[in-house]
């Protein structure tokens, strides 16, 4: 018997909303892909250093973080030469199945060479076909001559080219979310790598890797506010079960990957149902936890399984366009505080 969760007077008209959001992805997904998704196909990445010129304090912060340091400390890992000796890897940096997320590889002249651990553009997308677009103002001198719908059409060209923006919290979380759900069962069963860490939104966006600067100018490294807070936790959780949902969608195996996703998706699932009844009248977790529940999670499953996520994201990004936290108090006993943060951030206020 699937959990249930209050039902509000706006919840049926909610789906019918959501089945119209999902009708459109079908259509989406139907049409060729237009020359600015071909655009995003072909990025490459730019490096950190481009990013710098601009976002100093930022790559400050970076620079005293496990991201920056997995560059040179993943490869002396002694646990990762294990790994990489089962699979029969011999050069990390040049594995395809380590570059994914543990690199930034940047192309230099014919050859494509690793530049930087996690970096900027690991989190923000490829920039090689949106960098200058999202800086220079609309061909204006300076940020004062442009206007506020010129800005607006700058970033969305800049995101149709690829651009992962900060007020995208669902790309970003799925950014994160799929390194740190590991998204390879050879990596898992074979390499005996983890099947991920106990990754959650908010308490590791805001501890170490938290570069919360651009909007103040590099004043201060300020904590994301009360409601921005919740609507992370919400996003996040709802993120990690599309990711959980796919994982076990496409294991081929009942080992020890296929049961770790299984765990972390029940896990999830939990997490989520109790949200959902602190917070009856948002319909969209009411929601997700039904679409959550739609498939077994168990192998060969794949359709009712990669659809099940597929309607889990595709409210989630609802949730994260109709909501501000303004009204997700209720949530706050369950939201890790900072005793939970992972790391300590540079120059935090």
């Amino acid at each position: 018997m699937r959990p249930s969760v209050k039902k509000t007077p706006s919840l049926d008209r909610f789906r019918l909303y959501i089945a119209g959001v999902l009708a459109l992805a079908v259509l989406a997904a139907l049409v060729a892909p237009n020359d600015e998704a071909r655009s995003i196909e072909k990025a490459v990445a730019v490096g950190a250093n481009a990013c710098a010129e601009c976002h100093t304090k930022e790559t400050a912060i970076w620079k005293n973080t496990r991201h920056y340091q997995t560059f040179s400390d993943m490869p002396r890992s002694k646990e990762a030469r294990r790994i990489a000796g089962k699979l029969g890897i011999k050069r990390i940096k040049a594995a395809p199945l380590c570059l994914g997320c543990h690199f930034t590889s940047q192309k230099k002249r014919s050859r494509t060479r690793v530049t930087a651990g996690i970096s900027c553009e690991s989190c923000h997308g490829v920039a090689q076909n949106w960098i200058k677009l999202h800086s220079e103002f609309s061909g204006k001198p300076n940020k004062k001559a442009e206007t506020a719908a010129e800005a607006a059409q700058r970033w969305k060209q800049s995101v149709a080219h690829g651009m992962i923006r900060k007020d995208d919290m669902y790309g970003v979380a799925k950014n994160c979310y799929g390194c740190h759900v590991v998204p390879n069962e050879k990596l898992v069963n074979v390499g005996g790598h983890p099947a991920g860490s106990p990754f959650e939104l908010v308490s590791w966006s805001q501890g170490q890797v938290r570069h919360n600067v651009w909007y103040n100018n590099g004043k201060q490294n300020a904590l994301a506010g009360t409601k921005r807070r919740r609507l992370m936790y919400l996003v996040g959780l709802t993120v990690e079960l599309e990711t959980a949902l796919r994982a076990i969608a496409v294991a081929t195996k009942f080992e020890d990957y296929a049961i770790r996703m299984a765990h972390r998706a029940d896990k999830a699932r939990k997490a989520m149902l109790a949200a959902a009844k602190r917070l009856p009248d948002i319909p969209e977790l009411g929601s997700i936890v039904e679409h959550a529940h739609a498939a077994g999670l168990k192998l060969n499953n794949k359709k009712a399984l990669m659809a099940a996520a597929d309607k889990v994201a595709a409210t989630g990004k609802v949730l994260a366009a109709r909501h501000d936290g303004g009204k997700l108090a209720a949530i706050d006993p369950l939201i890790p505080g900072k005793s939970k943060y992972v790391g300590e951030p540079s120059d935090s206020n």
